[in-house]
């Protein structure tokens, strides 16, 4: 009678993906749960959920997610569904394309940016942008 959504493993757990200081990666990493990333990233990354990029953390490539806080280095093009933080000891080179913006003082921001006014429904199941977006 009441269909109740059952929640995965990891909702259930409320855990976050880590990568710590010292590790390198070198690939794509999708993930359908949080993720915070101390170490070093070459390749693309998307979540449907938040990633931390800590203050030792550096992504070189292109990132898809729904929230976003960078403490580190990042170089490449981001599409945030949601909100972009920017922390003072970031900094950040490409391409930004996000729902909302926060630059603390002091982040070295050298990117475009688009703002989007409704990202949350912009970007389809599988991350990639829908028909209606690429007409803009």
């Amino acid at each position: 009678m009441f269909d109740k959504k059952t929640k995965s493993y990891t909702d259930l757990l409320g855990k976050t993906n880590r990568i710590v200081e010292g590790t390198s990666i070198k690939g794509d990493i999708i993930s359908q749960a949080d993720f915070r990333l101390d170490g070093e990233l070459i390749g693309n990354f998307q979540t449907k959920g938040k990633i931390v990029i800590g203050p030792a953390g550096s992504v070189t490539g292109d990132i898809i997610c729904k929230n976003a806080d960078i403490e580190g280095k990042f170089n490449g093009k981001i599409k945030v569904a949601e909100v972009l933080n920017v922390k003072n000891k970031a900094s950040i080179y490409g391409e930004v394309i996000c729902g909302k913006l926060s630059v603390e003082p002091g982040a070295d921001f050298s990117a475009s940016c688009k703002m989007k006014t409704n990202t949350k429904n912009t970007l389809a199941q599988d991350g990639e942008p829908r028909p209606e977006e690429t007409n803009q």
